[in-house]
């Protein structure tokens, strides 16, 4: 029987870049947002306490399911085995980027070029 497959979702929140690993992620009836459920952290059995994932963890307890803008989505990948989750800082040491945008003119249509 296949196992079903894990997900890694990458996002910003409040100037910082989660990553966080969930077996089922869907587009959101609520226009704009993508719903993530069955969250899935490292083995209960594990001696060494990693506080990055601790935090996550503890932020995401008794969440059964979460709604992610969109336009806050950096990056889902479909991965084998679960990895680490973590917080990080969304500082200028960051290789995420918001894409630049330069206002502008806007542009307008004369009858001529029709």
């Amino acid at each position: 029987m296949a196992q079903a497959p894990i997900y890694k979702v990458i996002f910003h929140n409040n100037s910082k870049v989660y990553e966080l690993y969930a077996r089922a992620i869907y587009q959101s009836d609520m226009y704009g947002f993508i719903e993530i459920e069955e969250f899935v952290f490292g083995e209960q059995s594990q001696i060494v306490v990693n506080p990055g994932e601790e935090k996550l963890k503890n932020e995401f307890s008794g969440v059964t399911r979460s709604y992610i803008p969109m336009h806050s989505i950096v990056r889902i990948d479909e991965v084998e085995k679960e990895g680490t989750g973590k917080i990080v800082d969304s500082d200028g040491a960051s290789n995420v980027r918001h894409f630049p945008s330069v206002p502008g003119r806007p542009i307008t249509r004369t009858p001529d070029s029709e």
